[in-house]
């Protein structure tokens, strides 16, 4: 059997990512990845400003009076947004937070460390500031020339920010990953119409479909395929001319009774791997014509788990993002394991302030579980757990 890291690691390097482009205003562009670096053409901030309000002046203009203390007329108001003029020969200015520090200043006092003179307009303080004390530098956060953000990230809310703070509104993004959905089965319905004897809902399409929403993925949805071998192989043969990616879900067991696997082999190749890790050993990969195919297991914990830990690098892989390991964290349980596992498992825990909880049922059919929890826990084979042991957590918004 093939481990969890090593069937991933397979994947990855089995696919290229995207290399057509488009251009996006930032306003579209969250979760999008870039597909050239971010430079800067300016510095941030682009002139010294102001850390603090208080008042500016020219440290080497200051001298202590008879009584050993500092005093300075104060010339001029600085708000932030406008352009401050020059400081007359020994003055100060009150300056305001974020405000523009003029040309010939080089040092701020907070107002709270000094005392001002309303009716003689002046500011009198007994402690000489550090030079350059409370002063942003110009370029402090970034400097002209300098890479904001590299090709290959995956734009969160905070990069987006970021690039606005430079002036940018549009950047270069790679296009969006065509997936098709493929869903074979007589025992499925839609939600939404009458369930018939011996049929059930199909959770997974709904359940895929939301993830690949997520990453951002553009959705080709393929209507439910009859459980024939022409029907299959056509739709298959559909999917691979209008996708970059085909997912399915059910008939990827050794001895599962449905066409899935035939078709795939008979428009390209299939391998069928067992993982070692529960919920969803059973794990195709293989080639649709040119179009790289991956088939999860049926049961819908079993899709949505190995969607995460397979389906989702290789998806971010193809957008373009360098591919990385799954973030995990250690965290303390909240429960035992008293009897060893024979493979390693990918339990549904919510993460507490007290440590992991673990729901009840583990059934790869019960889908409440995954709704219910926020992470999954990775119990290795062949040991036994004690509360406060410590197990490695993934938590579900950071894997997709």
């Amino acid at each position: 059997m093939l481990s969890i890291d090593q069937a991933r690691q397979n994947i990855i390097e089995a696919v290229r990512g995207l290399s057509e482009t488009q251009t996006l205003n930032l306003d579209h562009a969250l979760g999008r990845v870039l597909a050239q670096d971010i430079t800067a053409t300016i510095n941030v901030p682009p002139a010294d400003n102001s850390a603090m309000d208080g008042y500016v002046f020219r440290l080497r203009d200051v001298t202590p009076n008879a009584d050993g203390k500092y005093q300075l007329s104060v010339s001029q108001t600085i708000a932030a947004g406008y352009a401050p003029s020059d400081l007359k020969a020994g003055t100060a200015a009150r300056i305001l937070t974020g405000a523009e520090i003029p040309a010939n200043a080089d040092t701020v006092i907070i107002q709270e460390n000094c005392n001002y003179d309303a009716e003689n307009s002046t500011i009198c303080f007994d402690t000489l500031p550090q030079l350059a004390q409370n002063v942003r530098p110009c370029g402090q956060d970034i400097a002209v020339g300098s890479v904001v953000l590299p090709k290959q990230r995956r734009l969160k809310p905070q990069d987006i920010g970021l690039i606005a703070s430079i002036g940018q509104n549009e950047i270069e993004v790679y296009r969006p990953l065509r997936v098709a959905l493929l869903n074979t089965g007589d025992e499925l319905a839609d939600p939404g119409t009458p369930l018939k004897p011996g049929q059930i809902y199909n959770s997974n399409q709904a359940l895929l479909s939301a993830l690949l929403t997520k990453l951002n993925c553009e959705l080709i949805s393929l209507p439910t395929v009859a459980d024939t071998l022409e029907d299959t192989v056509a739709a298959l043969k559909s999917a691979s001319e209008q996708a970059d990616l085909i997912l399915s879900t059910g008939g990827v067991s050794v001895g599962d009774e449905d066409h899935v696997k035939a078709a795939v082999t008979s428009l390209g190749a299939l391998d069928l791997w067992k993982i070692n890790m529960k919920p969803g050993k059973p794990l195709a990969f293989g080639q649709v014509c040119d179009t790289p195919f991956l088939g999860l297991p049926g049961n819908p914990v079993s899709a949505m788990v190995t969607f995460l830990m397979f389906a989702a690098p290789l998806i971010q892989t193809m957008q373009g993002q360098e591919a990385s390991k799954p973030f995990s964290l250690p965290m303390p349980i909240c429960f035992s394991i008293d009897k060893a596992r024979a493979r390693p498992e990918l339990l549904r825990v919510r993460m507490t302030d007290k440590g992991v909880e673990r729901f009840g049922n583990q059934s790869s059919g019960v889908l409440s579980s995954l709704s219910w929890a926020n992470a999954l826990a990775f119990v290795p084979d062949g040991v036994t757990l004690a509360v406060g042991d410590s197990v490695s957590v993934y938590p579900l918004d950071l894997l997709a």
